[in-house]
Formats: structure tokens, sequence, C-alpha cells
């Protein structure tokens, strides 16, 4: 079941009321060390707040259920050889896959590259023993048939595979070791994303534990983020674009939990663009957080009216990008151009690897 959320939109979005100039030398190619001290910036309606992320401690209360996406990225990115045979010779090819979601026949849909040097029917040799055929084309995507099945599987990957950067650090150094730890949350348990939820990635176990202290409980949540939240925008009125979908469980026991923090006056705080999709896709119109296990594609814009989330926690995103119309969606454009203005000239390092944000909503929505 694909559940799908688009209401009440403004009239008139072009995706170039969404652009903005971002200079290269703030797209952050590492994380910070540590992580939690990465810098923070506030926006609270027109006010503006500089600190670190450290700091999310002091703007919390004691009942807030912070939502944390528990997804843990796969080693997705894959480099193979395409054999095949010709009245010249054996002829190979250079083939990169990048995983993008099981399908309920057990193959996978992949971004292949180049797709124009593979047929159906033909295999890539990932090495020893692992192996994949294309069974077929939709879309621009391959779908792929591995030779491996269930912990093979996973065990072949591991070895192969490496983790999937997004494309802008991608282009400016290759993947290393240290992206297996950097590129991975300190909740990371349910195996499914090609994609890091990358708010969550500024949490350390003593940033947790000082929140704990202060009475702010967390919930755990699981949104396998696909490649397609790197996909660009390719039309002019936003309301045409076709939102990528993404697999979602929220637990009843988690749904529960949240809607308890609600009725005693706690707000819920949305770690990431991944958490608030999947609250906002779970949640009734009078307020209710269901349990939810499902793919969702909705699609957040401003005039969106949001149903769950009281706060979010962000980090910098691409101009024109899906993600940039959501929180502005959630603060205002007017707010979010602001703090982008703000966030570029006092040098805050932007995407997966960058700084963060903590949003607070328009005042309607409050």
């Amino acid at each position: 079941m694909v559940k799908r959320l688009r209401t009440s939109y403004s009239a008139g979005m072009k995706l170039s009321d969404f652009d903005f100039e971002l200079p290269d030398d703030l797209i952050a190619t590492r994380p910070a060390s540590p992580r939690s001290s990465a810098r923070l910036l506030v926006a609270e309606g027109d006010v503006i707040h500089d600190g670190t992320v450290t700091d999310l401690v002091d703007w919390l209360q004691p009942g807030d259920r912070l939502v944390l996406n528990d997804t843990k990225v796969i080693p997705a990115r894959l480099s193979g050889l395409r054999h095949r045979n010709s009245a010249q010779g054996a002829v190979a090819a250079k083939i990169e896959v990048t995983l993008l979601e099981p399908r309920a026949d057990g193959s996978w849909s992949a971004l292949l590259k180049p797709l124009k040097k593979i047929k159906v029917g033909e295999d890539v040799v990932f090495g020893d023993g692992f192996s994949a055929t294309l069974v077929g084309i939709a879309d621009g995507q391959g779908l792929l048939r591995f030779n491996l099945a269930g912990d093979d599987f996973d065990a072949a990957l591991a070895e192969a595979g490496a983790m999937p950067l997004p494309p802008y650090i991608a282009s400016q150094r290759p993947v290393d070791t240290r992206d297996d730890e950097d590129y991975q949350t300190m909740f990371a348990a349910e195996d499914g994303a090609v994609a890091a939820p990358t708010a969550g990635l500024h949490f350390t176990p003593a940033m947790i534990q000082a929140l704990e202290d202060k009475g702010v409980q967390r919930v755990g949540v699981t949104l396998h983020v696909g490649a397609g939240t790197f996909l660009p925008v390719k039309v002019e009125n936003t309301e045409d674009h076709k939102m990528h979908s993404e697999i979602g469980e929220i637990t009843s026991e988690a749904a529960a939990k949240l809607n308890e923090a609600r009725t005693q006056g706690g707000r819920i705080i949305a770690v990431g663009t991944t958490s608030l999709r999947l609250l906002e896709s779970a949640t009734d119109a009078g307020g209710m957080i269901k349990p939810f296990k499902a793919a969702t594609d909705i699609f957040i814009s401003p005039g969106y009216k949001f149903r769950a989330v009281d706060v979010l926690m962000t980090n910098f995103h691409l101009p024109k990008s899906t993600l940039f119309m959501l929180v502005s969606a959630f603060s205002g454009l007017d707010q979010m151009k602001k703090a982008y203005e703000t966030a570029i000239s006092e040098g805050y390092r932007f995407y997966s690897y960058g700084d963060s944000s903590l949003l607070f909503p328009k005042e309607e929505y409050k």
C-alpha cells in the first residue's frame, strides 16, 4: 500500500522560488569531530540563534519526544564488469551500480551507469561468486536479480559494496573506510537505506544521555531512505513533481509513546526530514499518530498543514530540492531564505556531512 498526502498546497509555487546561491566551498566532505561539535542554527520565527549541536538540550523541554530514524545504510554502491561474447571476442565493460530498493519478486531496482552498455539478460560480475542479471529496465532504472540471497547476499554485499555517498560528496573525493562509520548514525539498526538520515549523524551517546537526564525521551521509527532523495526536481510547477517512494514503519508502541506525550503537553521533535515525512504519513486529520507499515511518497511543500511535528532538526539542503521545499513549508519560505542567507554568510557547512539547524514552525501551525 502506498500512502500519499497532498493537501492544502499554495497555488503558483515555481521551482525557481526555491533557488539560492551556495558557494562550493561550503559543501562538507567530512563530518565534524566529535559529531556533536557541529554548528546549530536555530530559526525561531524571524529570530536566528547561533550555537552548536550540544545546545539542543537547552532548547528541548522535559516531556518532549525526540523521534529518530533507526534505518541502517547498506553498502549499496557496487562496481562490476559486464562480460559479452561477440564475433570479435569477449568484450568487458565496467558497470557502476547503486542499489535503490528490493522488490517483492526478489529483484532490486538500481541505477546502472552506463545503462546503455548492458542489455536485458546479461550479467554483471562484482567478485568471485557474486553477480547479478539484468532482468528488466523501467523508468531509467535497471532491475537486477542477484545470484545470492539472504545471509549470503548480505555477506557478499558487505565485501564488495561501498557506502553510497551523495553525488555532491562522491564527486569531490573517493569513498573510503572512514565513511563506513561516518555515514551511519549511532541508532542504525534496520538494514535497508541507501542514503543516511543525516540529521541523526550529529548525536553521540553522551548527548543522548544529557537529553534523557533532562526528561526528553527518544522514540525510534524506521524510514529506509532511498537514492531518490538526491534526484533533482525537473518540473517548474512544484505541484507536478512526483515524489519517490520509501518504506517506513512506526510500531504501535512508538505511536502510543508519541500520542501520550501530546496528551501530556510534550512536543514531537522530528530528527530529520525522513522522520517528519513518516510521522506526517501516519497521522490522521485529528492529529492522532497511527501505527504504520507501508510505503509513503508524501510530498510536502508550502501550503501543507502539519499534523504531527512540533519542531524539526535537519541539515542544510540543496537549492530547488524537495527537502528545501519541506523546510520552507514548515517554517515559511521567507524565513528559510533568511536563515539560509545567514548560514551561508556565517560559513555553515552544508548537506549530509554538514552542520545542523533547529526549526520552529510558522506561527499559524503552533
